[in-house]
């Protein structure tokens, strides 16, 4: 005999119970833990730790969660133990409902303190001086490749990445008006521009385009004028009560943006993990073949090598570099004594774990 309606959720009721019950011993473990930490001087936050909990979790989950919902459910449980044992607070560029904010929200949970600054050299600055303990920056687009702010802060700063995401961009016409007909002028980031620029010339192609510092400064600009409309994200359309005109309006449906996490401290080894550094070459013919062989010899993948130029000196390039693997694994550590040698300028920022389903 089926059970009844009425059985179903009383069992459902005594999971609650059970539920709360294991959050809350889950939660006096997290304090007791944060104690810990504090008496040794160690950062709450510790991204390989996270990495290895979701791959815990992966081990365990036999459905019908799928990986994901799994992973979505324990973010906000791994962010309110953080939060118990001391609040977070996390620089991004701002203003409130940004994508950097999205990613944010989406990496450190919104039991989290966030705080938006209004470029991204402002977040550099705020953990710098140490008044935010992270800071969460865009490093390249998909479609419109790297972030130059980014990588010119990055070559400056004693910060370290600790964590990568990526966040898939859908990008919206947002205006205080209620038809796509009534606008005459479009705001947004230029990257969320460009990524949008096919779509605006089939559907407004008399639009006057104009810069934004970012995706929601935009929505806050047209905030009340029935003529002019954003481009950026669902968010930003609830956070300052602008209508949705349009959806999904990018160019490319695999439009992605990677952001890091910066902080202070050496990531630990997880076992999937992605090492960031910058290297320059002296000029000599084939200084940079010798260099890139000491990855080659030793079959360490490069999921990254990019040239960008160095200011204020023409025709003089450093070359950002991601590699598979952490910065202790032995033929890392041997790779990167070797490049000290072949290079005229070596710089780690950092070792952390590869993202997974862009978290």
């Amino acid at each position: 005999m089926k059970p009844t309606l009425a059985v179903l959720r009383e069992k459902m009721r005594e999971k609650d119970r059970q539920i709360v019950c294991l959050l809350n011993e889950r939660a006096n473990i997290s304090v007791a833990i944060g104690r810990v930490k504090g008496q040794r001087g160690m950062e709450i936050y510790n991204p390989a730790q996270e990495a290895r909990v979701f791959d815990y979790l992966d081990e365990l989950n036999d459905g019908p969660l799928s990986k994901s919902q799994m992973t979505s459910i324990y973010r906000e449980i791994i962010s309110t133990s953080r939060d118990l044992q001391k609040p977070m607070h996390i620089a991004y560029l701002g203003p409130e409902a940004s994508f950097s904010h999205l990613a944010a929200r989406l990496h450190f949970g919104v039991s989290s303190r966030f705080f938006p600054q209004s470029g991204i050299g402002r977040v550099f600055d705020e953990v710098e001086k140490g008044a935010i303990d992270w800071g969460v920056v865009p490093v390249e687009n998909s479609l419109e490749g790297s972030v130059n702010v980014t990588l010119d802060r990055l070559i400056l700063t004693g910060l370290k990445i600790q964590a990568e995401m990526y966040l898939r961009v859908s990008q919206c016409l947002l205006s205080s008006g209620r038809t796509i007909k009534a606008v005459k002028q479009i705001y947004s980031h230029p990257q969320a521009l460009a990524q949008c620029q096919a779509w605006i010339r089939t559907n407004l192609p008399n639009a006057v385009i104009a810069e934004a510092e970012s995706t929601a400064a935009a929505a806050q600009m047209v905030k009340g004028k029935k003529n002019a409309a954003a481009i950026g994200s669902s968010l930003a359309a609830s956070a300052y009560g602008l209508n949705l005109l349009a959806e999904g309006i990018e160019d490319n449906p695999n439009n992605t943006t990677r952001f890091v996490v910066i902080g202070r401290g050496e990531g630990e080894q997880t076992g999937n993990d992605k090492t960031s550094l910058i290297f320059a070459t002296p000029d000599l013919p084939g200084a940079l073949h010798r260099a890139l062989s000491a990855f080659a010899r030793r079959r360490i993948n490069l999921a990254k090598i990019e040239s960008h130029p160095v200011k204020g000196r023409m025709w003089e390039y450093l070359f950002f570099v991601d590699l598979i693997g952490h910065q202790r694994d032995a033929s890392v550590k041997s790779c990167l004594a070797e490049l000290k040698e072949k290079t005229s300028l070596l710089k780690i920022l950092g070792s952390y774990p590869g993202a997974k389903d862009g978290l």
